[in-house]
């Protein structure tokens, strides 16, 4: 369980070479009928999720007198202790399921913002606002830093969001320089610090992420934030959809005010409050060293074998493969996250393409990247445990860089001697998009 995959290590011992396909070999190999719409097969996953929530609400309403009860009688409770850890189980399993519905929500919603269930522009729009607004995310101010996230994913200049901290950030020393003291000064801490900062991150790196743009871009300046509709985030055609964000939130969290001055604060918690808390666990995004997305997005994108790209290297075929698949709970994961962690590489090549066609895409594409698909078994839990105290900083220079961790090692490096060849060879990554990008 607390060890790597086999996918995981044969990356980590292969000197990486960046992938030489082009995009047009990719999309060659995806048949068309994967890219369509079907609105009826749309609106019944968008249908199930709202059933699920709905009935989950129910069941919790219930939870009182089916632990006095003892399911109408079917289970004998014979004492208090009895009905109160009954009663605790099955808050426990409400807030587990509830947790993964609101998941689904903002994973539903994403796909509303990509467009990628209905041909109509309001028939995505008005369903993602409402449904990312009931678990208070700003949909169109959302919509617009993912999708240019989308257009630069792993450069180290034009990317949005998770882009790594330099060495120059944490004023070490240059590397020819730097010893085992100078590392320990600024990242040595007690497994307890490491476990608070990793709590900490999983509760509210979310919300840092939207409201100051920690493990932002470094291209805006301090402040920025995605409420703001005048931030540099966004376009000036954006401003009135920032708004209308805004006005969402504020509409939603005075419906929980009035819900918590009505039937109590402790009833917002216990219905609302925790699994909200735990889908906060599952999306988002963080920092690695600023105690602050969460688990499902910041495994795609942050992994000490996987490379970020600086402009002189970057191509869009480059920054799409250098994220990571991983079966993150499983068919559980599968089901209410919307294949958003298994099928995470077809999404940035084909973000117009509905999310119940990714498996097949990503089938489509595996033939064709080879051993430049990045996949990774390894227990969800370890592997976040693992980029979070190994995917520490990058180098300064260089354009092709990787993580390296607290002792300043980078666990994987490039193959020096297939780039001096593709150099030689006169190959240029731009060459690579060589088809329009949707």
């Amino acid at each position: 369980m607390f060890s790597n995959a086999p996918e995981y290590e044969a990356r980590l011992h292969r000197p990486f070479t960046p992938p030489t396909v082009t995009l047009k070999q990719v999309h060659d190999a995806v048949p068309k009928h994967l890219l369509r719409k079907d609105p009826l097969r749309s609106f019944g996953y968008v249908f199930r999720d709202l059933v699920f929530c709905g009935l989950l609400f129910w069941f919790a309403t219930s939870i009182d007198r089916l632990s006095h009860s003892g399911f109408g009688g079917y289970v004998r409770l014979t004492d208090p202790w009895e009905v109160r850890l009954l009663s605790g189980v099955l808050w426990l399993s409400y807030w587990w399921w509830q947790g993964l519905v609101f998941t689904s929500f903002f994973c539903i919603a994403h796909e509303l913002g990509h467009g990628t269930l209905f041909h109509s522009w309001y028939a995505n729009n008005i369903p993602g606002y409402l449904i990312d607004t009931f678990i208070l995310v700003p949909f169109f101010a959302w919509k617009a830093s993912h999708n240019a996230h989308h257009k630069a994913v792993g450069s180290i200049e034009r990317d949005e969001n998770y882009l790594p901290y330099l060495r120059s950030d944490f004023k070490l020393p240059p590397p020819d320089r730097a010893r085992r003291a100078d590392y320990a000064e600024v990242f040595e801490e007690t497994p307890i610090m490491t476990l608070g900062r990793l709590l900490v991150m999983q509760t509210f790196g979310w919300w840092l992420y939207m409201g100051c743009n920690i493990m932002g871009s470094k291209m805006y300046p301090a402040g920025t934030n995605h409420f703001s509709p005048y931030s540099p985030l966004f376009k000036k055609e954006q401003r009135m959809g920032i708004i209308i964000s805004d006005i969402g939130l504020l509409a939603m969290a005075s419906l929980l005010t009035y819900a918590g001055s009505t039937y109590g604060w402790k009833a917002v918690f216990m219905y609302y409050a925790i699994p909200y808390m735990l889908c906060n666990h599952w999306i988002g995004e963080f920092p690695i060293l600023a105690s602050t997305e969460v688990m499902c997005t910041f495994l795609h994108h942050s992994d000490p074998t996987i490379p970020h790209y600086r402009k002189e290297e970057w191509s869009f075929l480059r920054g799409a493969a250098a994220t990571v698949d991983r079966p993150i709970l499983g068919w559980i994961g599968r089901f209410f996250f919307h294949n958003v962690s298994h099928d995470h590489i077809a999404h940035h090549f084909f973000s117009h393409a509905p999310f119940y066609n990714q498996p097949e895409i990503t089938q489509a594409i595996r033939s064709v990247l080879k051993e430049d698909y990045n996949y990774d078994s390894t227990n969800s839990l370890y592997a976040l445990y693992r980029s979070f105290t190994e995917c520490v900083f990058v180098e300064d220079e260089g354009g092709i860089v990787f993580y390296k961790n607290a002792y300043g090692v980078a666990s994987r490096c490039v193959a020096d001697s297939a780039m001096k060849e593709l150099k030689v060879k006169g190959w240029n990554p731009v060459e690579q998009d060589n088809i329009e990008i949707r």
